[in-house]
């Protein structure tokens, strides 16, 4: 064997010795269905629950989930362009974003797992605990609504923003004495502090809020809401939106485009199973299978003997 034959033929095991050892160093690096780590990009909307229900899985498994909170329009975004793989959103995709991803090739697995819903809020200053769909619809038009001074909005590119603008037939950015934060926290505060706001915020935040939250949430009101075509106003309870009688209800999505059998796919199920989704029936959201009860029926009583 001569010195070139012996130059290649090193050098072409150091490649393939480079190859093997970034394969390798990749399969250590990628989580598993119940193990390793990852990001999941969510609504802002619907953090606490997903702040809840990361808390428990984590506990359960040697898994470490990173949250990013973002608008719903940044997590789109963030799914299209492949910066995030695992997202939570408060709506499945379009047909146009699904079109994107099967554009390259990959099928997003997404799930459904609870129901939340959309709720106004006033401070408690103001009595008037009730609040008409029409009015809000008219006041995003432009008309006067003397029950209305301003309605607030956690995020202008939200999933809450996107709601209302789909039910008035008029984006609410821009418009006349609507106002917009970056949180629902925001939001939260804004309106305790402000008679006559009417704040737009995610279900979730109102009836699970954290303990430095607590005062503020103590400090506003959850509106009932009258349909455009109802007569009655509806609380956003937990009751009401399981019979489907709320009008601004909304489900939430796990949407997962990992391509392989990873931490994306084990959450999903964890939402889905029977602990995920006591964990959403404990926090006033309806979750998409009602956790099952074992009534255990004894044909005799034992009594303890002294």
């Amino acid at each position: 064997m001569n010195k070139i034959t012996k130059t290649l033929v090193g050098f072409v095991l150091l490649a393939l010795l480079f190859v093997f050892s970034c394969q390798e160093k990749n399969n250590k690096a990628k989580d598993t269905i119940l193990e390793g780590k990852a990001t999941v990009y969510i609504d802002e909307s619907i953090l606490p629950i997903v702040e809840d229900e990361t808390a428990v899985f984590e506990t359960e498994y040697n898994a470490k989930l990173h949250l990013i909170s973002k608008s719903e329009n940044e997590v789109i975004n963030d799914l299209l362009n492949d910066t995030a793989k695992i997202a939570i959103l408060t709506r499945t995709l379009s047909s146009k974003e699904l079109k994107a991803f099967e554009n390259k090739k990959i099928t997003p697995r997404i799930t459904p797992f609870a129901t939340d819903a959309v709720a106004f809020i006033r401070n408690k200053v103001t009595n008037d605990t009730l609040i008409a769909l029409q009015d809000v619809i008219d006041f995003v038009h432009g008309k006067a609504v003397p029950t209305i001074k301003g309605l607030v909005f956690d995020n202008p590119n939200s999933s809450t923003a996107r709601y209302i603008s789909k039910i008035s037939g008029l984006p609410v950015n821009g418009q006349k004495n609507v106002f917009s934060f970056k949180t629902n926290e925001e939001v939260l505060k804004y309106v305790a502090k402000n008679d006559g706001m009417v704040g737009v915020i995610g279900m979730n935040w109102i009836f699970q809020p954290s303990l430095d939250l607590q005062e503020i949430v103590n400090s506003v009101n959850v509106l009932a809401v009258k349909g455009t075509d109802k007569s009655e106003y509806i609380f956003p309870s937990q009751d009401n939106l399981a019979q489907g009688k709320y009008p601004l209800a909304r489900d939430l999505y796990i949407v997962n485009c990992q391509g392989y059998s990873g931490l994306g796919m084990g959450f999903g199920s964890f939402l889905t199973g029977e602990r995920g989704q006591r964990i959403i029936l404990k926090s006033g959201l309806v979750p998409k299978r009602f956790p099952s009860r074992k009534i255990v029926i004894r044909n005799t009583i034992t009594k303890n003997k002294n």
